[in-house]
């Protein structure tokens, strides 16, 4: 599969089949539910938006990435939580509606501070030759792509909601087939690339997976938020959308390299979160 097709053709479709995968899922009582969790979506906004940047950066500059693959890992930290997530906290026992709550609200906030941390990153770490900051144009492509199915899937779920309950899962699954596809190509694609940098790139993505869902689970808790929460914050923390942070590489920033971080992230992350799970779920004795 050529490079051009899956920027032109293959990326914006999964993108938009995930988003109105999520979409199906989400009405407004999802936003106005922030009222009910004020203390624990605040808690996860702050550790999404400030926290997880932060430790972003930090985990780059620690192990010295290339310039390109440390972009690419913020890309990570800039994006919002995968509505995998949902399923994960669903079965290690966690507040599943305030990850569905989490996803809506970080979905639409991420629309304006995703370009912020990525045009940051990009003039941090590539050099004035090759900084290109995100055109507004591509703010707005993204902002579409996202923004639209979301909103074509809360329509549809509003006024049909038999036939949104009955599409959402063959929804679900023709996304993930779409997310495979995308790491499968990307992972063939950059082969290269992969083998040469795995050394350096497998453990520090690893390290921020771990830390993503470590900030997610243990922050709540340390401020007194009750654990199922905790659990559903840890998984929408640590659980990213990846095909997102692959798009704005290939398509936005036109940067393959970029794309490789994202693309072995999507990979451990299922893993991870399984484990991640077990480990944090309550059990009857």
């Amino acid at each position: 599969m050529q490079a051009s097709t899956i920027t032109a053709t293959v990326l914006p479709i999964a993108l938009g089949i995930i988003m109105f995968g999520l979409g199906l899922t989400l009405s407004i009582g999802d936003f106005i539910r922030i009222l009910k969790y004020p203390k624990a979506v605040s808690i996860a906004l702050i550790c999404q938006m400030i926290l997880l940047p932060v430790i972003c950066f930090l985990i780059a500059k620690i192990f010295t990435l290339p310039p390109e693959l440390a972009v690419g890992l913020m890309l990570l930290a800039a994006s919002p939580g995968g509505a995998t997530a949902n399923l994960y906290s669903h079965l290690s026992n966690g507040d599943v509606a305030l990850n569905v709550t989490l996803t809506a609200v970080n979905s639409f906030l991420t629309l304006f501070t995703l370009p912020l941390i990525v045009n940051f990153s990009l003039a941090h770490f590539i050099t004035s030759e090759q900084y290109i900051p995100m055109q507004f144009a591509k703010v707005v492509e993204v902002f579409a792509i996202v923004l639209l199915p979301v909103t074509i899937g809360m329509l549809i779920k509003s006024n049909m909601p038999f036939f949104a309950s009955k599409t959402e899962k063959p929804v679900k699954i023709l996304s993930a087939v779409f997310l495979t596809l995308i790491i499968v190509s990307v992972t063939i694609r950059e082969w290269k690339t992969l083998t040469t940098y795995f050394g350096d790139m497998g453990f520090p993505v690893l390290v921020f997976n771990l830390m993503s869902m470590a900030v997610g689970y243990f922050t709540p808790l340390l401020f007194r938020v009750e654990k199922r929460q905790a659990i559903a914050i840890g998984m929408e923390i640590g659980i990213h959308n990846g095909t997102l942070a692959i798009f704005i590489a290939l398509s936005v920033l036109n940067n393959s390299a970029m794309s490789v971080p994202p693309a072995l992230y999507s990979i451990l992350m299922f893993f991870t979160a399984a484990l991640f799970g077990y480990l944090v779920k309550e059990r009857k004795t």
